[in-house]
């Protein structure tokens, strides 16, 4: 494996109420280690942002923190990691998560998590990057989201190719061996005939 360097992971600040989440935070840090992945991340040392971090440091894992400034206090960021970045804001934040991975994998969090995500499958279907962009879906947290996700399929507003944009797997190993696979798409899938 290890086509994919550096992967950006996406998920809660918080460690929710439900082990088998913090159990796969392990579990994913310890297969970045494993395959010489670095981890890419929002800084933090709480929650399972803290979880995936403190893994990979234990393991001996390179782990990139890039937080803003304003969420830079002595209980939020974790300052002993590998490489940390302070930006402005949250755009410029999530802007510089984009260019120094090689993909994407978000995990269980709440608005900010869902945020990232979507923007960034908002920017592969734009053509602003070709990189995969994984979803583990673990313990079926985010079953009713692709539920929803395939309704907008079915009533028009989601074509099938962008749908399939987004990798889902339930498990660690699973989701990494299709990302390793993904093939982007030779152009951006909104423009069509008549758009351009």
């Amino acid at each position: 494996m290890s086509k994919l360097k550096r992967i950006c992971v996406f998920c809660g600040s918080s460690d929710g109420n439900d082990n088998e989440i913090t159990n796969a935070a392990v579990e994913l840090g310890t297969a970045f280690v494993k395959h010489e992945i670095e981890l890419v991340y929002g800084a933090a040392k709480i929650g399972v942002m803290g979880t995936i971090a403190q893994t990979m440091l234990d393991n001996g894992g390179k782990v990139v923190g890039i937080i803003p400034g304003f969420l830079k206090v002595k209980e939020v960021v974790y300052e002993d990691l590998t490489e940390l970045y302070v930006t402005e804001n949250m755009h410029e934040r999530k802007l510089m998560m984009q260019e120094k991975s090689d993909g994407f994998i978000t995990l269980p969090g709440g608005f900010g998590t869902l945020e990232e995500l979507f923007e960034v499958i908002t920017w592969q279907q734009l053509g602003l990057h070709a990189k995969p962009i994984g979803l583990l879906n673990c313990n079926g947290f985010y079953d009713e989201l692709i539920a929803m996700l395939k309704t907008m399929v079915s009533k028009g507003f989601l074509s099938e190719e962008n749908y399939r944009l987004l990798i889902v797997d339930a498990t660690v190993s699973g989701l990494l061996d299709k990302m390793e696979q993904f093939k982007a798409p030779k152009k951006p899938l909104w423009l069509k005939p008549g758009r351009v």
